[in-house]
């Protein structure tokens, strides 16, 4: 597939995002070709258009090799196994971020002028460049937008080398592309206008876009919709979890007047910044729940491999932080359910399996229960497995640990999605039954001590 232009790949590429329309989005193009791809996208959906000026953080001696990325307002994403593995102290990393994010704000007052950067908390972010080639841009801005706050992450482009959605792991929770050629060399092989975008250009981009949806470009601006503005996304604050003697990162939301609450545990290799738990906990905030994202480890734990798949420690974190959390002012009283996803929904079941255990209603994605083995029949808790319909294997297992459940039980099959829920509505459906299973088995608010 050719593309006359960028434009006419924006179009093209607009085609294929009309499954959106419905969502509140927020579209970010990367400066400088990704603008105007990504200006032809938002006006085809009616989306506020900004962009999304990243820096790499690259390792000293090694700049190509890259230990985090940088953004607007502070925000920066950082991989501490690369800082392990070369040995990159914080100095250094905090000697690298000062340059960088000096060039950072240079670029966005360049491009954005006086207009606000579009806020995205809670929102769907809509990420597109003109091509991915080795991705790492992409990756970062993705990663940024989810610091930013986003439900959701979508990455979209009009073209990238085979191969390109294992580059992306774990950065967007949707990635759409129009074109995966054999023989891929380079982005603009594929166009037949590749001309270098100027300044002057993303400008002009960014204000006709001002001009269509005026007031879209105030930080943290209200959706448009009346319907959704009912609904303001609720912050998740950073807390410090108390699981035993044990101290854990978390991410702790809680609604006005929250009925319910539920603790999520996230699978191996996964954290408490999932982007797939996160937007499922973010339908959840929307209608009354409160949700607790955490890390289930230390990161000291986490060096040994052998910890991320041991079930009963896991289902030990579990039930020390709901014992914890249940003892804060803001939650007190609540009825308290789990969402696990793949690993996690095992040490999930075998925590609600504990004598004693508060949990009322439990729902698994994509999930492992089988590795909860004996403890399933103990299960009390009403239990809910969702499970893609082309993820076979798993299928497999949950309907044998499903056998095992003695508690009233479901098994949702979500058509043509895989593991990862990674296809158009797949994991807006897992959200959607989700929110269903828990809002019919959380009760209000209990009296305290009760």
């Amino acid at each position: 597939m050719h593309f006359i232009d960028r434009p006419d790949a924006g179009r093209r590429l607009a085609g294929q995002l009309t499954h959106l329309a419905d969502e509140d989005i927020v579209v970010l193009g990367l400066p400088r070709g990704g603008v105007l791809v990504a200006a032809e996208v938002a006006e085809a959906l009616g989306a506020p258009l900004d962009i999304i000026v990243v820096r790499k953080l690259g390792v000293p001696f090694q700049p190509e090799l890259g230990m985090g990325a940088i953004g607007e307002d502070g925000v920066r994403v950082v991989n501490e196994e690369v800082m392990r593995a070369t040995g990159t102290a914080e100095e250094e990393l905090a000697a690298v971020e000062e340059r960088e994010r000096a060039e950072l704000d240079r670029r966005a007052r360049r491009y954005r002028g006086s207009r606000r950067r579009t806020g995205v908390r809670g929102r769907t972010a809509v990420v597109v460049d003109d091509g991915v080639a080795t991705g790492s841009t992409a990756r970062a801005a993705c990663l940024i937008a989810r610091g930013h706050g986003a439900a959701r992450v979508v990455l979209a482009v009009p073209v990238a080398p085979e191969g390109w959605t294992a580059r992306m792991q774990g950065a967007a929770d949707e990635l759409v592309c129009l074109s995966t050629p054999v023989g891929f060399l380079g982005i603009g092989q594929f166009y037949e206008d590749f001309a270098q975008t100027t300044d002057s250009e993303v400008i002009a981009c960014l204000e006709r876009a001002a001009a269509r949806l005026p007031g879209s470009d105030q930080l943290g601006s209200a959706p448009q919709d009346a319907a959704r503005s009912a609904t303001p996304p609720v912050a998740d604050p950073e807390v410090v979890v108390h699981a035993g003697p044990v101290r854990l990162a978390g991410q702790l939301a809680v609604p006005e007047g929250a009925t319910g609450l539920v603790v999520f545990a996230h699978g191996s290799g996964s954290s408490r910044h999932s982007p797939r738990n996160r937007s499922v906990a973010t339908s959840l905030n929307k209608v009354g729940l409160a949700t607790l994202l955490f890390d289930l480890l230390t990161a000291q734990e986490e060096l040994d491999r052998a910890n991320v798949f041991d079930t009963s420690l896991l289902a030990r974190r579990l039930t020390d932080t709901t014992r914890w959390l249940l003892e804060q002012p803001e939650v007190r009283g609540l009825a308290v359910g789990y969402f696990g996803a793949s690993t996690g929904a095992a040490a999930a079941l075998w925590a609600a399996a504990e004598p004693g255990s508060r949990v009322v209603a439990v729902v698994s994605r994509g999930g492992r229960p089988d590795l909860a083995g004996p403890r399933l029949p103990a299960v009390t808790a009403p239990t809910l497995l969702i499970v893609g319909g082309e993820d076979e294997v798993v299928l497999d297992l949950n309907r044998q640990a499903r056998a095992q459940l003695r508690c009233e039980s479901r098994l949702a099959v979500v058509p043509g999605a895989t593991h990862l829920f990674e296809e158009p509505g797949a994991l807006a459906k897992v959200a959607d039954l989700a929110t269903e299973w828990f809002t019919g088995h959380l009760g209000p608010r209990a009296e305290p001590g009760g």
